[in-house]
């Protein structure tokens, strides 16, 4: 049994020294004849030829395992019957890569039987290759032999993800992604794919007019060791706009899909489970801004839009009450009937504010009252909104 990997570059010890000590330009001059050397740049380690791999080598989490399997008759007898089977033994399963199942009728002296089996490498730890032969001899005897060979699969990355909720219902995702390898990774794709209630939107490129380039340069190279951080801006569809506001407990995101390249094209692939994020707590009603202007002038009336959502598990009869703040005046009736709200229901208002001070002013003094309970919900501090003088303006 053979294991088959990519070919890795010669390297070499240059041994130099220079021209007044005893051996002269001769060691320089061995370097430049020796075919292995990179012509003008002999002292560089890294040569021009490939070398084959001399052991195992390393498996990592989301390769493919390639090997190729002989088995050759070194006696001087005829064999009929030849069956061989490659299984792949973890810690969770036993799987079968042979790629026939079908027997040999006969194998004659001094000739092999060859195959080469693929698995990609979907579990973390020692994996076992077992390799059964089972045969007849020419007086009818039935053999059989097993050999085992035994490797350690390895996890490539190292994944952390964030979330972070806005105050409309977009949600942030930040995902650290880090390359625990001793070997650079050329990193192909990382994308996220949403769950049936989000559609996504990628933050990792730059619109440069022309096209978009990536935050990360044109070679999206991965050392060993860095880490490098991808956001991702999740909303809610539609159809479950109206809900997101109300849903509770824990909710699924979506999943990560990471490709990867190694050494000489070598690649690799990693799919996260699904993400979850616990939804954030309004309490019994939500208040959000829709609309609000980032500047308005001084003592002049300016328009907002609230949207009010009944989080709760009953019916409200609302009140709206507005009170004064020392910048910031309310222009309208306080004590407005808002009505019945119903669950998962939510109502839209347009309220007018006239601010007597200047510089960044905040929104405040907001007074929502459930008749039913006799209970008051207060706003402060919903938004900030900056207040200029009308010639400074124009």
């Amino acid at each position: 049994v053979m294991r088959l990997t990519k070919p890795t570059l010669f390297t070499n010890i240059p041994v130099t020294c220079e021209e007044r000590d005893l051996p002269g330009n001769l060691f320089n001059q061995l370097m430049k004849d020796d075919p292995s050397t990179v012509k003008g740049a002999e002292t560089l380690m890294l040569g021009e030829m490939l070398t084959l791999p001399q052991n195992f080598g390393n498996i990592f989490l989301g390769e493919t395992f390639s090997s190729y399997i002989s088995v050759h008759n070194d006696s001087n007898q005829v064999v009929k019957d030849i069956l061989v089977k490659a299984d792949l033994q973890t810690s969770s399963q036993r799987l079968n890569l042979s790629a026939s199942s079908a027997a040999v009728a006969e194998l004659k002296p001094d000739c092999c039987i060859d195959d080469v089996i693929h698995h990609e490498v979907k579990e973390i730890g020692t994996h076992i290759l077992v390799c059964a032969v089972s045969y007849t001899t020419q007086t009818g005897e039935k053999m059989y032999f097993r050999k085992f060979f035994k490797f350690q699969v390895l996890k490539p990355l190292d994944v952390k993800t964030k979330f972070y909720n806005a105050e409309t219902d977009e949600v942030f995702l930040e995902a650290q992604i880090q390359n625990i390898t001793t070997s650079p990774m050329f990193m192909e794709k990382v994308s996220l794919e949403p769950s049936m209630m989000y559609n996504v939107a990628e933050l990792n490129t730059v619109d440069t007019g022309r096209e978009s380039e990536s935050t990360f340069g044109a070679r999206t190279y991965l050392q060993p060791m860095d880490t490098r951080q991808y956001l991702y801006c999740l909303k809610p569809k539609q159809e479950f706009a109206e809900k997101a506001g109300v849903i509770k407990g824990v909710t699924v995101i979506g999943k990560l899909d990471i490709v990867w390249k190694t050494n000489l094209g070598e690649r690799g692939r990693l799919q996260t489970s699904q993400l979850q994020r616990m939804a954030p707590g309004y309490g019994d009603v939500r208040l959000s801004l829709e609309t609000i202007p980032d500047t308005v002038n001084l003592e002049e009336p300016f328009d907002i839009t609230c949207k009010i959502t009944n989080c709760s598990e009953r019916t409200m009869d609302l009140v709206l009450e507005m009170c004064n703040t020392n910048s910031i005046h309310w222009c309208g009736v306080s004590g407005r009937q808002l009505g019945k709200l119903h669950p998962s229901s939510s109502l839209h208002l347009a309220l007018t504010l006239l601010s007597s001070v200047q510089g960044l002013q905040s929104v405040s003094g907001l007074r929502l009252t459930d008749t039913f309970l006799k209970r008051t919900y207060e706003y402060d501090d919903i938004a900030q909104v900056c207040v200029v003088s009308s010639e400074i303006k124009q």
